[in-house]
């Protein structure tokens, strides 16, 4: 069974052209307990393809899944709740 973890911030890659997101972090746990984490955007990618994981994030004050998505060719993060634009993860703050 995966492990959920929620996602409160993002380490974006300013040097991509499609601002992708270079890196994830937040707490661990559905309710936000547990220690804080950051990993990058590839790791991710692989745990939530694997079924290690599944990451959760909240939107326009409500709870949402966090999906792999893929645009011209690149695999990508967002929200179950985001069409293409605006990219919910895109919006949380710079993890520190």
């Amino acid at each position: 069974m995966p492990q959920d973890h929620r996602i409160t911030c993002i380490i974006p890659d300013s040097a991509d052209a499609d601002r992708r997101i270079d890196s994830i972090g937040g707490s661990t746990g559905g309710a936000g307990t547990g220690g804080s984490w950051c990993i990058k955007l590839d790791v991710a990618l692989k745990g939530i393809e694997e079924g290690k994981w599944r990451f959760w994030t909240t939107a326009n004050g409500k709870s949402v899944w966090v999906v792999v998505a893929r645009r011209n060719g690149k695999k990508y993060l967002k929200t179950e709740a985001d069409g293409d634009e605006p990219n919910n993860l895109l919006s949380l703050p710079r993890c520190k």
